[in-house]
């Protein structure tokens, strides 16, 4: 059954380790998932423009108001330290220093062979999410259970690597950075059909991991509820 994080979803204060710099976020000393909604191409204009200009089209063809878009992203605390979770573009061949688990391709799968048209995927200790002094809301906390946070954690190298902007896996919307945490979310055992993204706001992508990962069976390193249920009946 996966665990509702409803209830929880809102903004909570954080306790800071001692000799934190003051930067938002840059340090937790309470264990647990934390989930950032951070503002689609924030700190860069031209991500910000296209984002505008691709939620312009999108609301015109379904006829309805456009929407805020964003980008989330996760911070995951545990006693082994602090891990900034996210999906970016490659920046450069140095991915080892960011914590660079896997690398996916951006719009074709032959585009992956060139820098430019990959994406990363991170789980970088002490890492630092770049905007997130634009964050709405700050972070939320999903989950203070240290078990959900160690399996969220290990969790990251098993992401699929499906091409980014487009719907290979039939989930009915693209796959992109949002999908990659919702995914993330759903099979750590959380609810991530009750998040959503702050008043206003589209999360373009989300409903993609979660329609992933419930293919996949349930929560990770746990049987798939049909199996358990049929297991329990046999007793």
């Amino acid at each position: 059954m996966r665990k509702t994080v409803a209830g929880q979803f809102a903004h909570m204060p954080i306790a800071r380790q001692a000799g934190d710099s003051g930067e938002r976020g840059s340090s937790f000393s309470a264990e647990g998932i934390y989930l950032y909604w951070l503002p689609l191409g924030a700190g860069g204009n031209f991500v910000r423009l296209n984002g505008k200009v691709y939620e312009a089209v999108a609301a015109r063809i379904q006829q309805r108001p456009p929407s805020d878009l964003y980008h989330s992203a996760l911070q995951v605390v545990v006693p082994e330290g602090r891990y900034v979770i996210e999906q970016t573009p490659v920046i450069d061949a140095h991915g080892s220093e960011r914590g660079v688990v896997a690398e996916g391709p951006v719009g074709a799968r032959w585009a992956g062979r060139f820098r430019i048209f990959r994406y990363e995927v991170r789980r970088w200790r002490d890492g630092v999410i770049p905007d997130v002094d634009e964050a709405v809301g700050g972070p939320h906390r999903l989950s203070s259970d240290l078990g959900d946070a160690r399996r969220l954690r290990e969790l990251v190298p098993q992401v699929p690597m499906l091409v980014w902007g487009r719907d290979e896996a039939g989930a009915g919307e693209m796959w992109n950075s949002n999908s990659i945490i919702s995914w993330l979310i759903a099979r750590t055992g959380l609810d991530a059909d009750s998040i959503t993204p702050p008043a206003g706001g589209r999360a373009p992508g989300w409903n993609a991991g979660i329609v992933v990962a419930a293919r996949q069976g349930g929560p990770a390193g746990r049987p798939p509820l049909l199996k358990r249920l049929l297991t329990n009946s046999s007793k």
